[in-house]
């Protein structure tokens, strides 16, 4: 990867004196809208800040925040320290929240290092006994109930290994203006690693699920942040049918080795395509409902998406949201950081990244180095299996030396794609998939 250029006045300009950078780049005076497509006086200052002409500047839409301009708009992130992961950027303290840059998840399975990092609650004191020792309990709707260690599951069910994607529900939620509530996520709320584990519908068949059986509701050994022992950190389902899905495991086994306890260890659940707060974490108990789970994260507009579109920073209401499932498609530029300096006199640039879209499989990638006004078609490869991402590359070429900004957006094999700006918005803010964007500098 090419070295990353140095802050420049640019950044720290729009980071400490946002109007008067309009001003100057933009001919905006306070309380005045943008004017338009840069020209002038706007367009050398901008480019006299990136430290470089801007050869598609005709085509940069108006009001667009140059992603040159996002990168240093704030102060620098918070990097996170801890044995056995990657330089993480920590999004909160308490609980633990920690985001990878898309430049980290380049790889087609993500390593135990580069898997980000999201709790409800205190992340508990690693299980000191024998892990074969955990014991997890089924109940409710069933004919018999089960409490099961984790040895038992290894001896008595047939184990099963995928790449499957984890995501987090709020994954994008960073492009939803006005802001909405949570962790700030950009696009680094997503892993691809390999899961070793049983299936979960072969541990409910061996229960016995009664013709009641509707929902499953899903608890984890990790304290409340209140430490109330009482109330659990997070307590999320889904319905029998994604339960029953082959691809939904109770995972003891992640990219050939134990799970990190971090995320999860001894025993966690992996439902894929879904958001990741169904995928408990330090698993002990699944309660078979005769109806929707109604535990900590399953009630008013947590994890949960507007029927109705509703106006930007409205007043919620409760009635018009319904459980989020499947998570919408998105893709990420991989192998160039966002903020990198290209080598001199570079004109062909190769890219590559990931695709992906919950319950569907991604249809087409396309790239773009001009703001959108063209498109080349990537080429998008197989997923290894259901639920796995699956790798695109491209090729670019540029004219000239210069700032660019290179676009990828994916479309499903149901036709949705990617936005332009985060769409649909709820307070929560999910479900934002705007198109990932990367700034780069090819010097003179």
């Amino acid at each position: 990867m090419a070295k990353g250029w140095k802050e420049r006045g640019f950044f720290e300009l729009y980071r400490d004196d946002p109007e008067r950078a309009d001003a100057l780049v933009f001919g905006r005076r306070s309380g005045a809208s943008r004017r338009g497509f840069l020209q002038g006086a706007g367009l050398a200052t901008m480019g006299a800040m990136v430290g470089g002409a801007i050869p598609f500047s005709g085509s940069m839409p108006s009001g667009l925040i140059p992603a040159a301009m996002a990168q240093g708009s704030s102060a620098a992130p918070k990097i996170l320290k801890m044995d056995g992961k990657a330089e993480l950027v920590i999004l909160g303290d308490k609980p633990l929240v920690a985001e990878t840059p898309e430049h980290l998840l380049n790889d087609d399975i993500t390593p135990n290092d580069k898997i980000f990092i999201r709790n409800n609650g205190i992340v508990p004191d690693q299980f000191a006994g024998d892990p074969n020792g955990w014991a997890l309990t089924i109940d409710g709707e069933v004919n018999t109930a089960l409490k099961l260690t984790l040895g038992e599951l290894k001896q008595k069910f047939k184990p099963v290994t995928y790449a499957l994607q984890m995501e987090c529900g709020g994954n994008g939620r960073a492009a939803f203006e006005p802001k909405a509530s949570g962790n700030q996520w950009g696009n680094g709320a997503i892993s691809n690693a390999r899961w070793t584990g049983v299936r979960l519908k072969d541990v409910l068949e061996a229960a016995g699920l009664k013709s009641s059986a509707v929902y499953t509701g899903h608890y984890g050994a990790d304290p409340h942040l209140s430490g109330d022992a009482s109330k659990p950190a997070i307590s999320r389902g889904v319905p029998i049918a994604k339960a029953m899905e082959e691809h939904t495991i109770i995972a003891y086994a992640v990219n050939g080795g134990p799970i990190p306890n971090v995320h999860g260890f001894p025993l966690r659940l992996i439902v894929p395509g879904w958001p990741g707060s169904a995928s408990q974490k330090w698993l002990n108990r699944i309660w078979i409902r005769d109806r929707e789970h109604d535990g900590q994260g399953m009630t008013g507009t947590s994890y949960r998406v507007p029927v109705k579109p509703m106006i930007p920073g409205s007043k919620a209401d409760p009635s018009n949201f319904r459980i989020m499932e499947s998570m919408p498609v998105r893709s990420i530029i991989t192998n160039i950081a966002n903020g990198t300096e290209l080598k001199a006199g570079t004109r062909a640039i190769a890219l590559r990244g990931h695709a992906w879209a919950g319950e569907h499989s991604v249809s087409e990638v396309h790239v773009s180095a001009d703001y959108g006004q063209t498109w080349r078609k990537a080429k998008v490869g197989k997923a290894a299996n259901k639920y796995a991402w699956q790798t695109w590359n491209a090729d670019l070429t540029v004219p000239s030396e210069g700032y660019y900004e290179f676009w990828v957006r994916a479309i499903d094999s149901t036709g949705r794609g990617q936005s332009h700006a985060a769409a649909n918005w709820n307070p929560q803010g999910y479900g934002g998939n705007v198109m990932h964007r990367i700034a780069v500098l090819i010097p003179a």
